[in-house]
């Protein structure tokens, strides 16, 4: 009896054993076949491969082969230009951070690569469409109530490309962005100064008011901001209101004398100005 069952515990025992053992097969077979799918590319067809997911928009993929690409050749030919490719995949494939990431990881890798103007400027483009989804490009709304910091961030990314690379040809395109980012900029400090203006906070709200005149005065003679008359306004309200009259005066008569037929721009319609000029140039596209 004792024997039978034995005999019956080694048979199971051995049954599952074998079972086990296909199991593993089966796994291992998988992983090779997943790895097998590149075994015999050359840096070249990763490159063409890769280049083809971009063109059909799928992004995804095209970084799962760059990234199969610089791990399997990291010294060769296209190395370089696989870390910038990676880092437009990801921008793309609206990763910022990852985009931002793989930008910075070039420049620090490649400093004197004849592209590296392009992965500043891709820097400042990151954070120039950063955060703009169907809401804000299709939806008339005022995208100046948002906080700016990373308009301010892409605005910073393209001074450095034209303190560093003056003669890039990014630098147009650069500094068309720049005066949209200002315009952008310029208008959310308006929309605070109003809000302190509603709250009665008048020495808060003419600060920021200031400092919108004050900007534009420190990038003349660049043309300045649409916002500024709508600033000057508010100085001369706030100023009043704390009964400080002469800047009061001094503020209206510089309106008057700038701006005799009232502010050139209306930008309190339901589509803001700034949104217009987007549309126009096309700078929510790269």
């Amino acid at each position: 009896m004792r024997f039978i069952f034995v005999k019956i515990l080694f048979i199971l025992f051995f049954t599952l054993s074998l079972q086990g053992c296909e199991t593993l097969k089966s796994l291992a077979s998988s992983d090779s076949d997943s790895s097998d799918e590149y075994i015999d590319w050359e840096s070249k067809k990763f490159h063409e491969e890769a280049k083809k997911a971009m063109a059909a928009e799928n992004y995804p993929r095209a970084i799962e082969l760059f990234q199969a690409l610089e791990s399997r050749y990291p010294f060769g030919e296209y190395a370089a230009q696989t870390q910038l490719d990676i880092a437009y995949a990801y921008y793309k494939n609206e990763d910022s951070e990852a985009a931002l990431a793989a930008a910075e990881r070039f420049i620090k890798i490649n400093p004197t690569n004849a592209n590296i103007d392009y992965a500043y400027y891709l820097k400042g483009l990151i954070n120039f469409n950063r955060d703009i989804g169907f809401l804000y490009r299709y939806v008339p709304t005022d995208s100046t109530q948002r906080d700016p910091v990373k308009f301010k961030e892409s605005y910073a990314n393209f001074e450095e490309l034209l303190r560093r690379f003056p003669t890039s040809q990014y630098v147009d395109d650069a500094k068309q962005r720049m005066i949209a980012l200002r315009d952008y900029l310029a208008k959310y400090e308006l929309n605070v100064a109003r809000f302190y203006m509603k709250r009665k906070a008048y020495m808060a709200a003419v600060n920021r008011a200031a400092k919108i005149v004050e900007e534009c005065q420190a990038k003349h003679p660049a043309p300045c901001t649409p916002v500024v008359p709508y600033a000057l306004q508010i100085m001369e309200e706030g100023y009043r209101h704390l009964g400080l009259n002469d800047l009061a005066s001094n503020s209206k008569r510089v309106y008057e004398q700038n701006y005799p037929n009232g502010a050139p721009i209306d930008i309190d319609e339901n589509e803001t100005f700034i949104e217009d000029f987007w549309d126009v140039i096309g700078l929510d596209e790269d």
